[in-house]
């Protein structure tokens, strides 16, 4: 659609500033910008949250991390400081720039920033004509006409600039020397915690940055409790921010759960989540690491936004409601499109656990930094056994 003209664009702005899932999942898209042009390269505009993990994103070149007043945040940066930005973004002269957006978002104060940056190209999804905001605009059909993950909304936006990749996995890529230190770290943390090769254990984030995606402690409790009964220990993790939250379940589920809340650092929490059996989890950011990494999650999905389930994993999505309190005032995610089953319980967290390592049962588990043999994983995501409930 506008491709031609993009075979001369080599100085491209991302703009994401979002969260570090958002980011995670913006990743195949970047590539596939990189990918279509020699010499191409990307820059990230994103949140301070979303630029934590930009570092281990390959595609990415540099990162401009800046909390933009649109999107939900606890910082404020001020007026005077977006329009530093705007001054910041024109002295890289980008070619152009793509703006990646939910279909719950508005992408026009995205481009607003691009137009007093002097950007001239822009692309993105709106849902009116933006004129020279977004010069180059694809209507937003989201969810009205149908309903895609986040990765395919993702790429078939970069489509249009004729931006394609054979290779549409999520990717993290930890550099060899950070590697080393934080696999040294969680093999003692593992060891610390009397967990040895062949022996039942999980990872469990039980936290979210959003109350209405949380899913409750005691439920967690009950389903932990059986796990424990079957022979698995908890690990639990968590920002620091969490740490009360998690603590509450540590201690319910007493020495059979190592609390590791506020503890690791994202190269630490990556490597943790490599070499889990599972993990379980709320619908955040940790679950689109294990994507990154392959290893099967079961997520507690509240059901706000339907288009980040697990992308090419293993994994189980089991539903529940938000309370009524906590709903969105939004009204294009106030009803849940499509399917929203099986339906969250502890039973079913359980039963979940059990399929996916179930089925992984053929691969060996290796302990990070007790021996000297690799994790075996297998480098196609065990595409045959992927399974996505809906």
């Amino acid at each position: 659609m506008f491709a031609e003209a993009w075979k001369n664009y080599k100085n491209i702005l991302c703009v994401r500033p979002d969260n570090m899932g958002d980011v995670l999942m913006s990743q195949p898209a970047m590539r596939a910008l990189r990918e279509s042009v020699a010499g191409r390269k990307i820059t990230l505009l994103t949140s301070t949250a979303g630029a934590c993990v930009a570092p281990f994103i390959p595609e990415v070149d540099e990162t401009i991390p800046f909390d933009v007043p649109w999107v939900k945040t606890t910082e404020t940066n001020g007026a005077q400081r977006l329009l530093a930005l705007a001054d910041e973004l024109q002295a890289f002269r980008f070619d152009a720039a793509v703006i990646f957006t939910v279909y719950s978002q508005n992408p026009l104060p995205a481009g607003m920033l691009c137009y007093l940056a002097g950007i001239k190209t822009v692309l993105g999804y709106c849902r009116e004509n933006p004129y020279q905001l977004i010069d180059q605009w694809v209507p937003d059909r989201e969810p009205l006409d149908y309903v895609i993950h986040e990765v395919e909304r993702q790429l078939r936006l970069v489509e249009m600039v004729g931006a394609e990749t054979s290779d549409t996995r999520l990717l993290l890529k930890i550099p060899e020397e950070t590697r080393k230190e934080a696999t040294d770290r969680i093999g003692g943390m593992l060891n610390a915690a009397g967990i040895r090769a062949g022996m039942r254990w999980l990872v469990l984030h039980a936290g979210v940055s959003e109350e209405k995606r949380l899913y409750p402690a005691s439920d967690y409790v009950t389903a932990c409790q059986s796990l424990i009964r079957q022979g698995y220990k908890i690990l639990l993790t968590g920002s620091g921010s969490e740490r009360g939250h998690v603590d509450q379940i540590a201690r319910q589920l007493g020495t059979a759960a190592v609390n590791l809340a506020g503890e690791l650092s994202l190269a630490e929490l990556i490597i943790l989540i490599e070499a889990a059996p599972v993990l379980v989890s709320n619908n955040t950011g940790p679950v689109h690491i294990a994507t990154a990494v392959g290893t099967p999650v079961v997520v507690l999905y509240a059901m706000t936004n339907p288009q980040h389930t697990p992308w090419q994993v293993p994994s189980k999505v089991l539903y529940f409601e938000v309370p009524p309190e906590l709903r969105t005032k939004n009204r294009l995610l106030q009803s849940f499109p499509g399917p929203s089953t099986p339906r969250a319980s502890p039973e079913a967290i359980v039963a979940a656990v059990g399929e996916l390592v179930s089925s992984r049962r053929k691969l060996r588990f290796v302990i990070p930094g007790l021996t000297t043999e690799r994790l075996i994983k297998s480098k196609g995501r065990l595409e045959a056994s992927i399974t996505r409930d809906t």
